[in-house]
């Protein structure tokens, strides 16, 4: 799969619509713009991978995810979030860097898991708490970052999370995060030469196809906020941080969908029916498999 990686000016249009979802202006590049940037990117655009389930064949073209976001009330993962994000914030006149990312298990940084995730760094917005002006951006890790910060090794609190930020040269990235127990995963490194596009071809092919993919396995759905995360996996609705979630599953189809649109801020009514019809029904079906296996974790 080849992937189209030319940066097309985002049109006029399409950039108020992209804001016109996140409900801000268009401002001149400075550090408080870009926090207000990402942190209502992660809470009016959702994590996921409805698309999946229900049989939509999204390729991880740009410019098609950025349609889906700015006009069709879709989200993606890391690909279609920040590969968007990272051409609203061009058009915004941000200096952004698209880099190879790698989210592992607990066994620690891998080579196999580098490039299945898309990491962005902003850069040229000193301040004197940051003075090389390179802030860590992402808002495709579904549950982890709510704002950026300053792409300096230490310790770091947004919400209910506390995350470390490690500089690793010479290991399996540059770069690593490391996400707080209660997090959906242990870390994540990535390396500081830009990247295209191209190179996470092979890894959104195996992630959205592959029967051992954990996407393909479940759907999910991830909203973040200040004070923690909804999560939708499967049927069942969970909250990590502050709030609360209903203890038994979604078993009724409006109420499961109802949760899509009100929970997530996702325009259900832009899924084709038929999609819809095939999203509910293998979604249903995996979550009774899972019942009638006494829900194995």
């Amino acid at each position: 799969m080849v992937v189209a990686d030319a940066h097309t000016p985002m049109s006029a249009e399409t950039q108020a619509a992209y804001l016109e979802r996140l409900e801000l202006d268009a401002e001149p590049p400075s550090v408080g713009a870009l926090h207000r940037l990402h942190r209502r990117h992660v809470e009016r655009i959702p994590y996921e991978t409805l698309w999946i389930h229900g049989g939509e064949p999204w390729d991880i073209d740009v410019a098609r995810a950025t349609t889906r976001i700015a006009k069709l009330g879709r989200g993606g993962y890391c690909f279609h979030l920040n590969g968007a994000f990272s051409e609203l914030l061009r058009s915004l006149g941000y200096a952004v860097t698209r880099h190879v990312g790698g989210v592992h298990g607990p066994d620690g940084p891998d080579a196999a898991s580098m490039s299945n995730h898309l990491v962005l760094t902003v850069s040229d917005l000193p301040t004197a708490e940051n003075p090389s002006g390179f802030w860590y951006v992402d808002a495709g890790l579904g549950d982890a970052l709510h704002e950026p910060v300053p792409l300096i090794p230490g310790e770091f609190v947004q919400g209910p999370f506390r995350f470390v930020l490690d500089e690793t040269p010479g290991e399996i990235g540059d770069w690593h995060l490391t996400h707080d127990p209660a997090g959906g995963f242990p870390g994540m490194s990535w390396r500081t030469t830009p990247a295209t596009m191209n190179e996470f071809a092979d890894q959104h092919e195996w992630l959205s196809k592959s029967p051992e993919s954990g996407f393909v396995r479940i759907v999910t759905v991830q909203r973040r906020d200040a004070t923690g995360v909804d999560v939708l996996r499967g049927l069942m609705l969970l909250r990590v941080g502050e709030g609360s979630a209903p203890t038994e599953p979604l078993t009724d189809r409006g109420e499961w969908f109802s949760a899509l649109r009100d929970r997530f801020d996702i325009d259900i009514d832009t899924i084709d029916p038929d999609v819809r019809d095939a999203l509910w029904e293998r979604t249903r079906a995996k979550h009774e498999k899972w019942e009638a296996a006494g829900r194995p974790v």
